[in-house]
């Protein structure tokens, strides 16, 4: 099958790759370049850079509905289009050029977490399972047809970071036994219970903002959530610090929401709404991300000291 694939982060990566294995993938279509870090320095996304390296052409449209980019599509003549966190929304003039339509990897079972942060959101719910849909992409945001479905347990141990790259891999087998199906003629694409539809919204860095006077658990899911970015933080000595890991300590405690109670060799304790939060890697203002054993090492933390809210 000739391909044409759409998709950016990291998470596209896996699925390109096995993609580009199976079948001809004549172009990559990607977000533009962005500036990261203090420089602001433009940044190629992971998928491009992953394309260029294995000969892939990448298109970077600033505009999509313009015109100029469905006649560059056409010019493609992808049999089918495929999507792995793309990122911006595709019309109907772009959605009826392949033949085969549009495949698309999205990382929940569907229709639960519709949305543009599925993984972030089965993680701060405190998910047990979550899992990845193969569906057919239409107009209404994640609401196509479903082909393929599997789940994937969440791990007491994941963040976003573990838990992407495993959904990331379990979807790019998927993904591309989709388009083996397809191709052979033998996909049979069930329609979506819509009644049963629960939406996400995109996170932003306030999200990461903790509340100590949540319980411990809700904290805890947070940090996981945020790694990466937002990152979970708070204040400390009157200055931004960020939460990359913790865990939930069970008990009581009569102490005020984030005061620590007990500082260990590798873990600070500190008072939540309910139970306590064991604060395992610690970026204090101004310093990189460390362990909290680490950190301990070379700096002190002292019972009744207080994390605030922001």
């Amino acid at each position: 099958m000739r391909a044409v694939f759409f998709g950016t982060p990291e998470l596209t990566v896996p699925c390109l790759a096995a993609v580009a294995e199976a079948h001809e993938v004549v172009a990559l279509v990607c977000q533009p370049d962005r500036p990261k870090g203090r420089g602001k320095k433009l940044e190629p996304p992971p998928a491009k850079v992953w394309a260029q390296a294995n000969g892939i052409p990448v298109a970077q449209p600033e505009k999509l509905n313009d015109g100029a980019f469905e006649a560059w599509l056409r010019q493609q003549a992808p049999d089918i289009c495929l999507i792995a966190a793309y990122g911006r929304i595709l019309k109907q003039p772009i959605l009826d050029i392949p033949p085969y339509g549009y495949l698309n990897m999205h990382p929940s079972l569907l229709p639960k977490y519709r949305g543009p942060s599925p993984i972030r959101t089965a993680l701060l719910n405190g998910d047990e399972v979550t899992g990845v849909t193969i569906m057919r992409l239409t107009l209404e945001m994640d609401a196509g047809d479903i082909l393929f479905q599997e789940e994937e347990p969440v791990l007491p141990e994941d963040n976003w970071v573990s838990l992407s790259n495993r959904l990331a891999v379990k979807g790019a087998g998927l993904l591309v036994a989709g388009v083996n199906a397809i191709g052979a003629g033998t996909a049979c694409f069930r329609p979506q219970d819509h009644s049963k539809a629960v939406y996400c919204r995109m996170f932003e860095k306030s999200d990461g903002q903790l509340r100590w006077g949540r319980p411990a658990r809700e904290i805890h899911n947070l940090v996981r959530a945020a790694v990466s970015w937002p990152v979970a933080h708070c204040l400390y000595k009157g200055e931004i610090c960020r939460i990359h890991a913790s865990q939930v300590v069970q008990g009581t405690h009569d102490a005020r929401p984030g005061t620590v109670v007990a500082v260990e060799k590798d873990r600070v304790l500190v008072a939540a709404g309910e139970e306590l939060l064991a604060i395992l890697a610690f970026q204090a203002p101004g310093k990189r991300a460390m362990s909290m054993e680490e950190y301990l090492r070379g700096h002190s933390i002292q019972v009744g000291e207080r994390f605030e809210d922001l």
